[in-house]
């Protein structure tokens, strides 16, 4: 048997083989790990952002696409009269009103409230917009002895520009999350610590599930016209929900401008009467003749991350119709008066 020996060239051409496919396999580990590690971290850097920074998720405004606007200009001319002109009312029943348990108003009226969630009742949310305080009243939840920061409230006031109503009891000056200041992107004019009192309009007669559904004014949404409005009280509501913000998003929600919250002790203890439009351009002696419409209002005032706001702003923003003012908060309408307030108070 002949045995053929490797000739030195050969050997020397497989060691260099060798050594190469070994500097390639460390280096394909190498890179393997240090692939590894960045997505670990980038995954990580995503969730401590999803989790911190909602702002992180709606860092563009996309418009929804324009087109045809069937609810544009749709408010009917009503403008605000005197409540009463020789002893008798000159408009239906007003809002907003005393809403503590076991209350109710002097105000006779036959109108009748939805005593249903509003989907149930075929309504869609038309607009969501805010008050400074609040425009309700719930005794021990907001009321005059809430508190809150006076900074701001008090610059527009002296300005004559934006009323603030009653304020909740969670105000804490020694609390950073009631204090801390917020980076608002979207909402104007907001202020962490405060309380806002929001609204979501219904209609059944609204432009519901197209592109048109939200509006402002609220009014256009409310009397789009798509079925004729022949009974307001059954046909036009509003939620009415009241926050104190803070700069926490342990209180995040993502979906408030979708309506009110119903969830555990958000929108457990309801009040339900009929009433009217509000804003402080009405008082006690100006009265709205939008009414008599259904209101739907939580008794209770909860925390909400200013996060939670910027989002809805962000959401606002993307609609259709320009919806840019009412990304701040309104004046709230002065307490309506007993006489005003209908006598129909219920709970839902």
């Amino acid at each position: 048997m002949t045995i053929v020996k490797p000739s030195g060239g050969s050997s020397g051409a497989l060691k260099i083989a060798v050594v190469l496919l070994s500097i390639s396999t460390v280096g394909l580990l190498g890179a393997t790990i240090f692939l590894a590690t960045k997505v670990k971290d980038d995954l990580h850097d995503a969730n401590a952002k999803d989790q911190n920074s909602p702002h992180d998720v709606m860092k563009t405004i996309r418009r929804t696409p324009m087109g045809t606007n069937p609810c544009a200009g749709k408010k009917p001319d009503l403008p605000n009269l005197a409540c009463i002109i020789d002893q008798v009312y000159q408009t239906g029943e007003q809002a907003a009103s005393n809403v503590t348990k076991g209350y109710n108003g002097l105000r006779s009226t036959d109108a009748v409230p939805i005593t249903v969630p509003y989907y149930q009742a075929g309504l869609c949310p038309v607009n969501v917009h805010w008050h400074l305080g609040t425009e309700h009243y719930s005794s021990g939840q907001y009321d005059e002895l809430g508190s809150g920061p006076t900074d701001i409230h008090r610059r527009r006031l002296a300005a004559g520009h934006t009323r603030k109503g009653f304020q909740c009891h969670h105000y804490n000056a020694d609390d950073p999350k009631f204090t801390k200041p917020f980076d608002w992107k979207y909402c104007k004019h907001m202020e962490v610590g405060q309380t806002y009192e929001v609204h979501w309009p219904h209609s059944a007669s609204g432009a519901c599930g197209t592109p048109n559904q939200y509006q402002t004014p609220f009014y256009d949404g409310v009397f789009c016209g798509i079925v004729p409005v022949t009974n307001t009280s059954q046909q036009v509501g509003v939620q009415a929900q009241v926050f104190t913000i803070v700069n926490d998003n342990d209180y995040y929600w993502p979906n408030l401008f979708r309506g009110m919250i119903v969830d555990g002790d958000f929108g457990k203890d309801m009040a339900v009467y009929t009433g009217s439009t509000t804003g402080q351009t009405r008082d006690n002696t100006i009265c709205s003749q939008y009414a008599p419409i259904t209101w739907q209002v939580d008794r209770k005032c909860h925390l909400i991350s200013a996060s939670s706001f910027d989002k809805m702003c962000h959401d606002m923003l993307r609609q259709r119709d320009d919806m840019s003012t009412d990304v701040h908060a309104h004046g709230s309408r002065p307490l309506v008066a007993d006489e005003h307030s209908a006598n129909n108070h219920a709970d839902l």
